[in-house]
């Protein structure tokens, strides 16, 4: 049982760059997304709202400064309804990179005394592509919606890692107000 308890509160960090959330809107809404989005940045919260997209092309972006312009979070994301308004695509990119950070590792030299021109920049940066499709089914108050992720994280000269990952979603409009 203590097992499962110490494993159960375990801090995630993996992909962490996805937990910042996309959108003005959102971001002012404490990310509450999933149910009231239907805009452009539905392929991250919520696919299902992309087939809610009432224009003929949405084109939505994001830049913001993290840990005193250390970190620049990037995001754009273009959605295009198709087939009479009843289906919609969308692509979304995410960037999270840290540039210009130290790498120490070679900063001792074999008899132990430090040489610092062997300080060298490193960078580290992580994005996520989405693929997203919604659409409406017949009774025009559903919507169903998928998005195929792609990750990828690089990691100065030391590290390259790919990820994939799928999310699916609904969306039930039981009146105007009332999603």
């Amino acid at each position: 049982m203590l097992g499962f308890l110490t494993t159960s509160f375990a801090q995630k960090y993996s992909n962490e760059f996805l937990s910042i959330g996309v959108g003005a809107a959102a971001q002012s809404m404490g990310n509450a997304q999933v149910a009231s989005v239907s805009d452009a940045t539905s392929g991250f919260w919520n696919p299902a709202g992309l087939a809610n997209i009432k224009s003929d092309m949405q084109v939505s972006f994001m830049h913001a400064e993290w840990f005193a312009s250390i970190g620049n979070y990037d995001y754009l994301s273009i959605a295009k309804p198709i087939s009479d308004g009843k289906r919609t695509l969308g692509i979304s990119i995410i960037r999270f990179g840290i540039y210009n950070s130290t790498n120490t590792l070679s900063v001792y030299e074999s008899d132990g005394t430090i040489n610092y021109d062997n300080i060298k920049p490193c960078s580290a940066v992580d994005y996520a592509f989405l693929f997203s499709y919604a659409q409406k089914l017949k009774s025009d108050k559903l919507s169903i919606g998928g998005s195929a992720k792609v990750i990828h994280r690089t990691i100065g000269p030391f590290a390259t890692s790919w990820g994939f990952g799928f999310d699916l979603g609904l969306q039930y409009h039981v009146t105007d107000n009332f999603t």
